[in-house]
């Protein structure tokens, strides 16, 4: 019993001793401590900045309090988390507000992306504060925010004693601008608003007083849907790089123009992005491309030379559809023109979704291929099944479909078997180009390639390879056999953007493939009816897609366009769409029918009184043996005058019929149009003129079956009554 107490005695000791040994050593080192630098001498490069140009250019004296009311923006607008969030913080007797860009898209009507809240309170007190009833945590080192957590919503709460590090120029500048005549809640509201980047995002909404601060003159730039910089451009894009990636999406999602001041600035200082961070810079992408403005954003990173830093290959893409200057066949920005059309703020989706196209595209651009191999490819994914996709990919690739280099005209593949063989070599090459995306071993070798003379100018990728790897899992099951892919069979073809937003893969794979399909289909090519045939919009359930109406004149425009020989004329400048040619025929075969119908109205009128005149002699020979001699000579006699009155009616009927057609014509080159009115009245005519004849031949059969002897008197009421019918048509 004693040996093991001893033996851990010495254990303890020993490392007790230890411990005590290195300790000593740190604590008694001759070894000069360094000198601890000064914050001011880590951001060197900042105090180099000369802020003292700001001054002119920030007007704090005309800062402004606005009615939220009056501008639209009431606390209504706000969702639930957030406004729990901000009572609970008023209610423990902090100032809070909205802050940025939810402020800007409240006043724009628009649904803003996220709501982040600005307070007094230090963040620790924040923390304190919701523990008890969410959760919330504090993240971030160089400028740390707290995430509070409500049932499955985030809402970002920031501090205003909380502020990025800056040099001693900057804090002289910004103290120096401070109003002098303000209380304390002014003072911190305006200095917080000058360290923000655009003017737009410096508002401050007070939901409990309803209203908006303006320290920059941000409301100005509002109305006029212009970007700017809250202090000079040059020196806000030097502090922080990042700001350009931020006003090109800002301008891309709102349609806003940059000032001359900021482009100057971009063309400047736009390589500074490259010394951004990889994961700040997929973040700045991931906001462009997954909130429904990915085309103009990816067209204004190519217009500043931007891209191709970022997308080398796909930069040298764009590089050549501009030299071809044939945009309607640029078949990446159709994809992603097609992506904006599904999302949006509040529907946004997971960056697998851009990344599976980019590398979709990619793999189109590196080896073309036939138009039926992608539509069967983008329909298998769609439709989540091979015999369902395979089916429709058929019906639409009878159609041309001009994306060059993208998509072959040959047509090498009739079976099912080749087509499957082609859909996962077709997969398997999107695998490959995730690579190019992920990894820069991978990006060199495909900037060696002869599809890219002129190589481009980075090697540089910032998609994670987390992310790569979830879109390749999404072509992995197309790339192993295409023919046995089944995704999961769906209820709808409803999209489901919570699983869209999480990055679900069935839904990713289900929507990219929707993606494609439309994209196919704007670019099919031919004569009217089969370009309008190639149109596959694929509704989601829940949503119609209306396509523009036709032209309300353009019946008439083309009845006017007439000639004699009834043969359309040429329209100069029509604004008719591709099913012109349809309607035009239908237009030109009524028109030639009512012509028709003009011209020979004698030849039919003489017609029908033989066929009358036939059938009344039928009758007469089948009453004659049913009733006696005398009675059949009466009503033989009476039959006689009523045919005579029927034929001087028909006439009469005719020469009006007659009359009004040869004043349609005269009109129609008076006015040269045929209006509705016209039409429509001569038909109402002819067709009570029938009436009338039906209800004549209709009393003749009563005469005739009728053995009885008609009154006189009511002879000549009936006569009198449809003579004067008559009468109203001459």
């Amino acid at each position: 019993m004693v040996v093991p107490f001893r033996m851990n005695h010495n254990k303890h000791g020993m490392l007790v001793r230890l411990k005590i040994f290195v300790n000593s050593q740190n604590f008694n080192s001759h070894a000069p401590k360094p000198a601890k630098q000064p914050k001011q001498d880590r951001q060197s490069p900042k105090e180099e900045l000369d802020y003292t140009i700001c001054g002119d250019r920030i007007g704090i004296s005309e800062w402004k309090t606005l009615d939220a009311e009056k501008l639209g923006v009431t606390s209504s607008m706000i969702s639930h988390s957030s406004m729990f969030v901000l009572k609970l913080l008023r209610s423990k007797g902090f100032e809070s507000y909205l802050v940025g860009g939810c402020v800007r898209d409240l006043i724009l009507n628009r649904i803003p992306k996220d709501f982040d809240v600005i307070t007094t309170a230090k963040l620790m007190q924040v923390k304190n504060h919701f523990r008890r009833s969410v959760r919330a945590q504090i993240v971030g080192r160089r400028f740390p925010i707290c995430l509070v957590h409500i049932k499955g919503s985030v809402v970002e709460v920031t501090s205003f004693e909380t502020v990025a590090r800056t040099s001693n120029a900057k804090e002289q500048f910004l103290y120096s601008q401070l109003p002098k005549c303000s209380n304390k809640k002014d003072l911190f509201r305006c200095k917080n608003s000058l360290r923000r980047d655009f003017t737009i995002n410096s508002l401050f909404y007070d939901p409990f007083a309803n209203k908006i601060y303006d320290y920059t003159n941000g409301m100005a730039d509002l109305r006029t849907l212009k970007l700017e910089t809250v202090i000079p451009a040059q020196l806000s894009f030097k502090e922080d790089p990042g700001r350009i990636l931020r006003g090109f999406r800002l301008a891309a999602r709102l349609g806003l123009s940059l000032s001359r001041e900021i482009e100057a600035a971009i063309w400047a200082y736009s390589s500074l992005v490259m010394n951004l961070d990889k994961n700040k810079i997929m973040i700045e992408l991931n906001y462009m491309l997954s909130y429904g403005a990915a085309e103009p954003s990816l067209h204004l990173l190519w217009k500043f030379k931007l891209l191709k830093f970022l997308l080398p290959l796909h930069a040298a893409y764009l590089d050549e559809q501009a030299i071809e200057d044939d945009q309607a066949s640029n078949m990446l920005l159709k994809l992603f023109f097609h992506l904006d059309k599904l999302l949006a703020c509040d529907r946004p989706c997971e960056c697998t979704l851009w990344i599976g196209l980019l590398a979709f595209h990619l793999a189109l651009v590196n080896d073309p291929q036939d138009a039926i191999v992608v539509w069967t490819f983008a329909s298998v994914l769609h439709h989540g099944e091979w015999k369902e996709g395979v089916k429709f990919a058929k019906e639409k690739a009878r159609m041309s479909v001009n994306f060059v280099p993208e998509i072959r005209k040959s047509n090498i593949y009739e079976s099912d078997d080749e087509i499957a063989i082609a859909v996962t070599k077709l997969a398997s090459l999107v695998m490959h180009s995730i690579h190019a995306l992920v990894d820069k071993s991978s990006l060199r070798h495909f900037m060696c390639m002869p599809r890219y003379p002129s190589s481009p100018q980075s090697d540089m990728v910032f998609v994670s390879g987390k992310a790569g790897k979830r879109a390749h899992t999404i072509f992995q099951m197309l790339a192993n056999d295409g023919k046995f892919y089944k995704s999961g069979r769906r209820k709808n073809l409803k999209i489901n953007y919570d699983m869209l937003g999480k990055g679900e893969l069935s839904e990713t794979g289900f929507v990219l493939g929707k993606i494609v399909l439309e994209t196919m289909s704007s670019g099919i090519v031919g004569d009217g009816e089969d370009s309008e045939a190639g149109q596959c919009h694929l509704k989601t359930e829940g949503t119609e897609e209306i396509g523009p109406l036709p032209h309300p004149d353009l019946v008439n425009n083309q009845v006017a366009s007439m000639d004699g020989e009834g043969q359309l004329l040429s329209i100069p400048n029509s604004e008719c769409g591709k099913g012109e040619n349809k309607k035009r025929k239908l237009v030109e075969d009524s028109c030639i029918a009512r012509k028709k119908m003009s011209s020979g109205n004698h030849e039919l009128s003489e017609e029908f009184e033989r066929k009358e005149n036939k059938k009344q002699q039928q009758k007469l020979v089948k009453l004659s043996h049913k009733v006696d001699p005398s009675m059949a000579k009466y009503s033989a006699e009476k039959n006689i005058y009523h045919r005579k009155q029927l034929i001087n009616n028909r006439k009469k009927i005719t020469s009006a019929n007659t009359c009004l057609d040869q004043t349609m014509p005269m009109k129609t080159d008076e006015h040269n149009t045929c209006t509705a009115s016209q039409s429509a009245e001569s038909d109402n005519h002819r067709v009570i003129a029938h009436n009338l004849d039906m209800d004549a031949k209709t009393t003749d059969n009563n005469l005739d079956v009728d053995p009885k002897t008609p009154n006189e008197s009511d002879l000549k009421k009936k006569k009198n009554m449809r003579l004067s019918m008559i009468e109203l048509f001459k």
